[in-house]
């Protein structure tokens, strides 16, 4: 999950676009300037796998015209047309009404260029654990820090609790080839979309999503890494969360009154489903504080990525 905006002020104005004549907007450039003008002028917030106005606007401009979010550049002084500036600027408008997330208008999100479907029955993914997968288990020294698995290849079992859209499944797939992977969630209605994107990666033989409580549908298993982006937002982040973010369930954010009531759990079974070569990659968001002063004896390593600082830490079976 991403750092959470305050609430954005409501500006009923903001609800309807101003008009645009035919042909005073002719390319991609100009549709994304538009846009940007407009998302600023709304107060959006943006958290959801674009962290500006500039970066969703080229978004949903590319998408609406079925391009890969990095075929921007390539086709930006195109022109558009009529009916493609008309399904653009009606996604846009839809964007500043309801103010539901982007992923959600358009059912789709990048993770590390990959695009993942995605509803309203599951969060929308923003993990940094897809880019510390890249980053920290190559299996060789980088300036990132250092593999902390020795030999991806090696791994042969993944567990990825609170598993969501299944996206953080797919990508440690393609980091561990040779990883039988379990991805666990409490909600049904995530698992159905965990289900269509494990399906649209070919990984039905990889991948197997179980419904149940973290641990409790695995039983005694051991793995040689677990990884988790479980609720993490305390109880005034969860009053202050702003209204795109309230579009998402509940179940996926809310992590009792510091936050940790399900790290907690994590952290006090995990030893009991590591290999001893294993180890946890989890991700806190800013709870990083009531962490460490709830476990200060716990060597917990703290992973920084190109976004984030210390949201994420990796402790290894031994130390568990």
């Amino acid at each position: 999950m991403a750092k959470h905006a305050k609430p954005a002020v409501k500006r009923p104005a903001a609800t309807r676009l101003p008009n645009v004549a035919p042909g005073e907007l002719e390319t991609l450039l100009d549709f994304v300037r538009y846009a940007t003008s407009r998302f600023v002028e709304a107060e959006l917030v943006f958290a959801h796998g674009t962290t500006d106005p500039v970066a969703e606007a080229a978004f949903l401009v590319c998408e609406t015209l079925h391009l890969h979010p990095d075929q921007f550049e390539t086709f930006a002084a195109a022109r558009v047309t009529a009916s493609e500036a008309k399904a653009i600027l009606d996604l846009i408008a839809r964007r500043v009404a309801t103010r539901k997330p982007a992923a959600y208008l358009v059912h789709k999100i990048y993770m590390r260029g990959l695009p993942f479907y995605v509803d309203e029955r599951t969060i929308v993914p923003r993990s940094f654990i897809g880019e510390l997968l890249d980053t920290h288990f190559g299996g060789e020294d980088d300036e990132a820090g250092g593999s902390l698995i020795e030999d991806p290849a090696d791994v042969e079992n993944v567990l990825d609790l609170c598993t969501g859209s299944g996206c953080l499944a797919v990508l440690a797939s393609r980091n561990f080839p040779n990883a039988r992977i379990d991805a666990v969630d409490l909600s049904k209605d995530a698992l159905a979309v965990a289900a269509r994107n494990i399906a649209g990666y070919g990984l039905d033989d990889r991948v197997t999503l179980h419904r149940g409580d973290l641990f409790k549908p695995v039983g005694g298993r051991r793995y040689d890494l677990i990884i988790s982006n479980p609720p993490y937002v305390d109880a005034q982040g969860m009053a202050d969360l702003p209204r795109e973010c309230r579009a998402e369930p509940k179940l996926a954010f809310d992590g009792g009154s510091d936050g940790l009531d399900v790290v907690r759990r994590i952290l006090d079974e995990a030893g009991r489903h590591l290999t001893p070569r294993g180890g946890l990659l989890c991700e806190i968001g800013r709870c990083r504080p009531a962490l460490e002063a709830a476990y200060p004896h716990l060597p917990l390593l703290w992973l920084d990525t190109e976004e984030s600082d210390g949201e994420v830490f990796w402790i290894g079976a031994a130390d568990l």
